[in-house]
């Protein structure tokens, strides 16, 4: 399993169709994912921080899982078939380990809810992880390890090359 975090929700300016961009954690593979635009927002609105007057359908889930003294132990992108994705949320309930089917973009968006990890199957990352053309340093390092705890730090001239790989995802062609 390669965990990863997410870089970006794009949206298609020639359909308005949504992908959520997963970034390998310590490399440089991206795995873009098509979801609906109800995903991309939920995803979005907690990724910003964004106070809603009425839980969503996320929310609720959390609320549920922590109800019931659940914890959302990590979220996976299982597999790919035909062009479709596929994602498990595990489950720690009563001692025990539960999975449960669902689409990737609901795991992420529950994922950002409960602060749980996520990860990518290794030969899913194989089959449809991406590479930027040209070198790109995500990260700065210093004595004490990465600057910025995660956070992309690159100097502008890196950031126009990472900035050209995205826009030039031809996301209307990805499955």
């Amino acid at each position: 399993m390669i965990e990863v975090l997410i870089d970006s929700v794009r949206v298609s300016l020639m359909s308005q169709h949504r992908i959520v961009v997963l970034r390998e954690e310590g490399g440089v593979r991206y795995l873009p994912i098509w979801i609906g635009p109800f995903e991309a927002d939920a995803i979005t609105i907690q990724l910003q921080g964004i106070e809603v007057s009425r839980p969503m359908t996320h929310d609720l889930l959390r609320e549920l899982i922590e109800t019931l003294e659940g914890e959302v132990s990590h979220v996976i992108i299982s597999d790919l078939q035909n062009d479709t994705f596929f994602a498990k949320i595990v489950l720690e309930v009563r001692g025990g380990t539960v999975e449960i089917d669902s689409r990737p973009s609901d795991a992420v968006a529950l994922a950002v809810r409960m602060d749980a990890p996520i990860y990518v199957a290794d030969d899913v990352m194989e089959r449809a992880g991406m590479e930027p053309e040209e070198e790109l340093s995500l990260v700065d390092e210093d004595e004490d390890g990465p600057v910025g705890q995660g956070i992309a730090v690159a100097e502008d001239e890196d950031l126009d090359v990472f900035r050209d790989f995205i826009e030039g995802l031809d996301i209307d062609n990805l499955g």
